[in-house]
């Protein structure tokens, strides 16, 4: 049985250590990813997320499996985020969002543009030596990762957060966000280019030439700001 497999077991069972274990685990992540629906406001996140935790526990019984765990529980906080900004008054629909971004004219830091597939139409220059196996340990960039994910767009916040930091896949991110297949390529390319710009003069630093190994969720970023 896998972990997960073994924790869906215990949280059925009604085991509160492994839903302590759970949220513990989870919980500082899904804040991050309810503040890109709540305007930032970390305080109606936190809402937000204790109302998700006791929707997953009332829930359980309807999970079927088909998407991975910690899938379905961001999508319920997704779900509730949106509901409460649009409750709010806060949000604006991310399909249109998406047009907005999608209609700008090219910002510094964009890629040289993009194929119809939404994939990057010309080459860009990978970092020097930014492997995930160099990025994955420094706390430092993830520090600043962090940051400069806060000042994208809302559409490529949201993007570029889903898939990279928390890992979703394609058809699962344009489902929680509404979005074609390819507007969200595009959206996280571009996201990813910023991402990039903002990084390379930290990337730069001495101690990362020398091939310091770093910590952190910074590498699939990285990794994925060179390739799609």
């Amino acid at each position: 049985m896998t972990d997960e497999a073994t924790m869906l077991a215990r949280l059925r069972a009604g085991d509160e250590a492994a839903f302590t274990t759970l949220v513990r685990a989870e919980h500082g992540r899904l804040v991050r990813l309810a503040r890109i629906f709540c305007r930032g406001s970390r305080a109606t996140a936190e809402e937000v997320v204790q109302d998700s935790w006791l929707a997953v526990i009332t829930g359980l019984d309807r999970y079927t499996g088909e998407a991975r765990l910690g899938a379905w529980i961001a999508g319920i906080v997704v779900n509730k985020a949106r509901t409460r900004a649009a409750r709010d008054g806060r949000m604006v629909p991310f399909p249109d969002l998406a047009r907005e971004e999608l209609a700008a004219p090219a910002q510094p830091g964009d890629p040289p543009g993009f194929a119809e597939d939404g994939h990057w139409a010309g080459r860009v220059d990978p970092w020097h030596a930014a492997t995930p196996e160099r990025l994955v340990a420094d706390r430092e960039v993830l520090r600043h990762l962090l940051a400069a994910i806060e000042t994208l767009p809302p559409a490529q916040r949201a993007v570029v957060t889903l898939r990279d930091i928390e890992q979703h896949d394609g058809p699962e991110v344009c489902r929680m966000l509404g979005l074609t297949d390819g507007n969200m390529r595009v959206l996280l390319h571009r996201g990813r280019s910023k991402l990039r710009a903002a990084l390379d003069p930290m990337l730069r630093a001495p101690h990362l030439r020398r091939g310091k190994t770093p910590a952190g969720d910074a590498g699939a970023v990285a990794e994925g700001a060179t390739g799609s």
